[in-house]
């Protein structure tokens, strides 16, 4: 059987399943339930998504999770995302889903765990966001005076030690996954539970996007100006995009060069300690 229709045979087999009590969590622009007859697992998505979760929402997309037993995997499994003939599939060793591209309903097979979900959500997000012009980067993000700034770079380069020294009137949206989505008037950052090494899940508020600071430990603090090549190179490393679909890819590409065409792009050498706030108003 194709793998496009497997994914459609489970996804309707899983929806012609008795109601299931769900979760609803409300990241950025998408809402995305979780239906699950466990109730453990129901509530320790609760926990996890705390002031994500919004049973108001209506659902931009339907999983239906099936609670399996552990199996024996290798944490070097590598993750796979492909869409065919219509139809999403993420497979891994610890967790498999899929879901049908047009009535963005699937299932999500896994132990019990919030990092299988977890994962999940961020594909699930990325995909969406590539189809509207927006992304996932791999950036802290902070709202200061209304305005919000993305710090990015790689593992080490300082985004948890400024989420950390962040003054009272910064209000953290992440320290590990921004969320970039693209408005008629501009680009605006929201809120994600998708927390890093600082492990504090960031604010569900929203605020424009004002400049984006690729971050660089120095021994002093700078902004320095960089060229559109430069900053597209610098933002296209940082951006979460798993997917293996050209398609998407593409946008995601012309997303960066729009972006960077449109905000600020800046390196940010800092010191860490509170000064390097004093750059950001």
């Amino acid at each position: 059987m194709a793998r496009g229709a497997a994914v459609e045979e489970q996804t309707r087999d899983m929806a012609e399943t008795a109601d299931r009590e769900g979760v609803t969590v409300e990241i950025g622009t998408i809402a995305i339930a979780l239906r699950s007859s466990d109730s453990n697992f129901r509530r320790t998505l609760s926990e996890r998504y705390a002031g994500f979760v919004n049973a108001a929402a209506h659902p931009g997309f339907t999983f239906d999770v099936e609670i399996t037993s552990p199996r024996a995997f290798s944490e070097d499994e590598d993750l796979s995302v492909a869409r065919e003939n219509g139809c999403w599939r993420v497979e891994r060793g610890d967790f498999s889903a899929g879901w049908d591209a047009t009535t963005r309903r699937g299932w999500l097979r896994q132990t019990v765990n919030p990092y299988s979900a977890d994962t999940l959500l961020r594909i699930v997000h990325s995909v969406a966001l590539a189809e509207r012009g927006g992304f996932l980067v791999h950036a802290a993000s902070a709202v200061r005076n209304g305005r919000a700034f993305l710090f990015a770079g790689v593992s080490g380069a300082g985004k948890t030690t400024l989420t950390r020294l962040a003054p009272a009137d910064a209000r953290i949206l992440t320290d590990e996954i921004s969320y970039v989505v693209k408005e008629p008037q501009g680009y605006r950052a929201y809120g994600t539970p998708f927390a890093g090494e600082f492990a504090r899940v960031g604010e569900s508020i929203s605020a424009p996007i004002a400049g984006l600071l690729l971050l660089e430990k120095a021994d002093g603090n700078a902004l320095n100006e960089i060229e559109d090549v430069r900053a597209a190179s610098g933002l296209m490393r940082n951006i979460l995009f798993l997917a293996q679909d050209d398609s998407l890819v593409r946008s995601v590409f012309h997303a960066a060069a729009d972006f960077v065409s449109t905000i600020p792009v800046r390196v940010m050498q800092f010191t860490p300690d509170g000064r390097a706030w004093e750059m950001i108003q």
